[in-house]
């Protein structure tokens, strides 16, 4: 979640002048034995990051962190008042919800019984012709599966509906955990996922539990090495394989496509789906056949009892922590069962407790602002497309074409979600947790044939977070970032732009990355670039791939820049767009200097300030791994160090550290 687009975790800090110095930055955290042209990052932050710890439970801990857990007790009022007060339906579903979930004598009690049916099912197989209702079984109950899918909009065609078949079925975040076994932190952790494969096995009472985990890793060992790497994953056109449905057999003759699309319900209601990685499902279907029934079995099952284990009695709840929270997250301990609960809770109903939260936390003051905050970024967007000295005047045109049919959603969305069809029982968990994922996943199936909903939320109210969605053109802040710490309406000016104004600026950006490029202002993927500013684009974005992969935030470990081009195309940008709408906003008059500080200079600061942040060393190279975002500290830095105004503002010279030469710099946007 945190790292999901931007992050916007950090985005606010800086702007609570009651929290911070009167300059919007807590001036007591700034490390004088760091010279800000040195190192800026560790320059503002550095007394926090010598005198903070990371809590226990969490494998990483700075202002988003801080905030998510600051509303957790807001959203576990709403939760405890509606199982008290139980006025209506929906409320009663919340109580009841989290009633359950929090009923751990009765879970204690039930041990592994609540996931016999499901492991009954797979043992039942007789013949690997049942392989693909089995598949489609488990997509509909989000248990992974060798393939999987979603239902979006067809990226050649934005007035439709499609459904996108992907590769899936791994248990480890990405394939490097299985195929770097000379990396000796990679192997560790594949011998302790083996491991916790085999005792989670045993405790559902498989008697061969050892050998059987033994299978399963060596099983999805060979899923990984047929899945497209992170980088290949991110190019649209490549991913973009339109494929009649008459015609799937030749891709995988071996699988039985009309008994998977029959088990999904989506026979008969497509004519074509699309195919993101048509060269995993080729390969796939070999191995599926050269892999025993007996191997195929175990796994099924594993992936049932990963997906239930959070549900379950506390021995498997201890077992799934003890690899997904400690060995790839670095905590020390699990979160207080309230918290989970609320989590699991939200999960299952996110947009009714969102009505409440919105309704309780977000004032209407906050939203006329944050608007006005966005038509500004946009008007300075708008201005810097048009004076952009690489891009020719064809491609801007575009540019503007695609800027204004841009769609702000801010803090809600206008209709809430009807859960009345999902049935919740205040004694049945893991039933509630089925039926919620049920009635989900029918509500991405039911979309097919429709019209695009373009009210839709793609996040709740409540999640501190924000993102940009090509297909619909549209960039979103849910509410939960629009309070202090992340947005005041009565901050300095220079901190809101320099944190929230960057937050904009970064979303708007998503729409002109090295992705976000390549689909027009209707969410198409279309070229309407010339082939003279492509060359020009992608020679930028080389330099910008060439400075994040010299980061490295673990001995080892360095910043993937490919993977990470589209976050860093969208940090750079926007906080460059960012310093032009400020700078537009103070409207010729010069910015107050506050306790010693130019306008300028708090601009860059609410930056840095607002990815304050430090992560334990397995979160990090999970995260260089999988993620693509940097991991803060080069957020901070390796952006501002291509910020011309940064330079001028600290006075930054040939021989310090955060130095560039102007031809080395990048600004694209």
């Amino acid at each position: 979640m945190k790292k999901h687009l931007l992050a916007l975790a950090a985005a606010l800090l800086a702007a609570s002048a009651g929290a911070a110095d009167k300059t919007g930055i807590e001036l007591q955290y700034i490390d004088p034995a760091i010279r800000a042209q040195d190192d800026f990052f560790k320059h503002l932050n550095g007394k926090w990051l010598a005198s903070t710890e990371i809590p226990a439970e969490m494998s990483s801990w700075g202002v988003w962190e801080k905030l998510y857990e600051d509303i957790q007790p807001q959203l576990r009022k709403i939760i405890e008042d509606a199982a008290q007060s139980a006025a209506n339906a929906d409320q009663k579903r919340i109580g009841d919800f989290y009633a359950a979930y929090m009923d751990e004598a009765r879970l204690e009690q039930l041990g592994a019984a609540p996931i016999q049916p499901e492991l009954a099912r797979i043992a039942a197989l007789s013949d690997k012709k049942q392989l693909p209702a089995l598949f489609a079984y488990h997509n509909r109950h989000n248990f992974a599966a060798p393939i999987d899918l979603g239902i979006h909009q067809d990226n050649k065609d934005s007035t439709k509906y499609v459904v996108d078949f992907v590769q899936s079925g791994l248990g480890m975040p990405d394939r490097d955990y299985y195929l770097k076994k000379n990396d000796a932190k990679m192997a560790e952790t594949l011998a302790k996922y083996q491991a916790t494969v085999e005792k989670m096995l045993a405790l559902a009472g498989d008697s061969n539990a050892a050998a059987n985990a033994k299978a399963v890793v060596a099983f999805e060992t060979k899923i990984a090495q047929l899945h497209w790497d992170k980088v290949a994953l991110r190019d649209p056109v490549k991913a973009y394989n339109k494929v009649p449905v008459a015609k799937l057999g030749a891709l995988m003759p071996g699988y039985d496509w009309n008994a998977y699309l029959t088990g999904l319900g989506v026979a008969g209601k497509v004519d074509y789906v699309i195919v993101s990685q048509p060269s995993y499902l080729k390969a796939l279907d070999k191995l599926l056949a050269d892999t025993p029934l007996d191997t195929l079995k175990p796994y099924f099952a594993w992936n049932v009892i990963r997906a239930n284990a959070p549900y379950l009695s506390k021995a498997f709840v201890d077992a799934n922590f003890e690899f997904y929270g400690k060995q790839l997250g670095g905590a020390t301990e699990q979160r207080p069962r309230w918290k989970r609960g609320v989590s699991a809770t939200e999960g299952a109903l996110g947009e009714i407790i969102g009505k409440a939260y919105v309704e309780q936390h977000f004032p209407a003051a906050n939203k006329a602002r944050m608007e006005e905050l966005v038509k500004n970024l946009l008007a300075a967007y708008k201005d810097s497309i048009d004076t952009l000295a690489w891009m020719s005047p064809q491609t801007k045109k575009e540019a503007q074409a695609k800027l204004a049919k841009f769609t702000p959603k801010i803090g809600y969305p206008n209709k809430w979600r009807d859960y009345s069809k999902l049935v919740i029982d205040r004694n049945d968990l893991l039933g509630n947790v089925t039926r919620a994922t049920e009635f989900a996943v029918q509500k991405e199936l039911d979309k097919l044939g429709k019209p695009i909903d373009r009210d839709e939320w793609g996040m709740t109210p409540q999640t501190i977070n924000a993102y940009y969605n090509p297909e619909l053109n549209e960039i979103v802040f849910p509410a939960a970032i629009l309070q202090p710490p992340f947005f005041d309406a009565n901050a300095d000016d220079a901190v809101n732009y320099g944190a929230i104004g960057a937050v904009i600026g970064h979303e708007i950006s998503h729409g002109f990355d090295d992705q976000g490029a390549q689909y027009d202002g209707d969410g198409n993927l279309r070229d309407w670039w010339t082939a003279r500013d492509h060359k020009n684009f992608k020679a930028r974005t080389k330099m910008l791939v060439k400075q994040y992969s010299a980061f490295s935030p673990v001995k080892g470990y360095k910043v993937n820049g490919e993977l990470t081009l589209g976050e860093n195309i969208a940090d750079n940008s926007g906080l460059a767009i960012a310093y032009k709408a400020y700078k537009l906003s103070l409207g010729g008059k010069p910015a107050p200097v506050i306790e010693g500080y130019s306008g300028d200079q708090r601009f860059y600061q609410g930056w840095a300030q607002a990815w304050r942040a430090k992560a334990r060393d397995a979160a990090l190279i999970q995260q260089v791994t999988t993620d693509p975002h940097s991991p803060e500290e080069f957020r901070t830095n390796g952006t501002l160090r291509n910020q011309p105004g940064f330079y001028e503002a600290f006075g930054v010279k040939k021989g310090d550290r955060m130095y560039l030469a102007p031809k080395d710099r990048v600004i694209i946007w």
